[in-house]
């Protein structure tokens, strides 16, 4: 016989599904505190726990001890094989990051320009949270856990474009993007200028979608996209200057000293 403890765990499960994928958390990324969903659903944390251990046995969480929840299991994976994975095969390649920032350029600008004229006071609060999370998580140094959130502000922005077309297409291309943003904050990192000046454009990203700004806003996504390019271009360019003077015979290397 049923129990109706089993009913409302089966219920948990299917909203916390539903919290996955409308957040558009993918392999990798950590859900919120037991304490936290328990707070957002209204239910006990030991409901929040019972359905967790559910999603683990099925393979859509996995749970470290003392670390958290994290997704394993993308639950819309067409798009995954298809669109993604065999770009994301080509990420060391300078030229590939090239077409996924000018990619991004042509999806980002008019996410931005839409969700400054159409974000609602959810939304907003919701990027507020986004970039604040960014924020904080920038001071403790983890490239991996800032380049997560930078690229879940980004899908914030598209969410609040309410253009479902576009938010659709950047659900599909989210772990591409979290690649790209990754790849690109962990060359940028080591320099607290390049970092204050993502924050800087960010910010102005997100203060020209609060106030309903479009032409701002899509701007602010431009300018901020141009210097990820330029100063990743510059960075690529420098590395393949260090490697080729590294590989110089010795005897080379001497005369161009003298």
């Amino acid at each position: 016989m049923e129990k109706p403890s089993d009913k409302l765990s089966d219920l948990l499960v299917r909203r916390l599904q539903t919290l996955i994928r409308e957040r558009s958390l993918t392999a990798g990324m950590r859900l919120p505190s037991e304490r936290k969903l328990a707070a957002e659903l209204q239910v006990s944390r030991a409901s929040v726990r019972e359905a967790l251990q559910k999603l683990n046995s099925a393979g859509v969480v996995t749970t470290h001890r003392g670390g958290g929840t994290y997704v394993c299991k993308a639950l819309s994976p067409w798009s995954q094989r298809v669109i993604v994975e065999p770009l994301l095969a080509q990420m060391d390649n300078p030229g590939y990051r090239s077409d996924i920032l000018e990619a991004r350029h042509t999806l980002e600008a008019g996410t931005a320009w839409h969700a400054a004229l159409r974000a609602t006071a959810e939304d907003k609060q919701r990027l507020q949270y986004c970039f604040d999370a960014m924020c904080e998580l920038q001071e403790g140094g983890d490239a991996g856990l800032v380049a997560q959130a930078d690229a879940r502000f980004h899908l914030m922005i598209a969410e609040a474009s309410h253009n479902a077309v576009l938010l659709q297409t950047m659900r599909g291309l989210f772990d591409l993007l979290h690649s790209s943003v990754l790849q690109s904050r962990q060359q940028m990192f080591s320099s607290e200028d390049i970092v204050s000046q993502l924050s800087e454009q960010h910010l102005h990203l997100l203060q020209a979608i609060l106030r309903g700004d479009a032409e701002a806003a899509r701007n602010a996504a431009n300018c901020h996209l141009s210097f990820v390019h330029r100063t990743t271009q510059q960075l690529d360019e420098d590395y393949a200057r260090q490697l080729r003077v590294i590989r110089l015979p010795d005897s080379l290397l001497q005369s161009t000293e003298n």
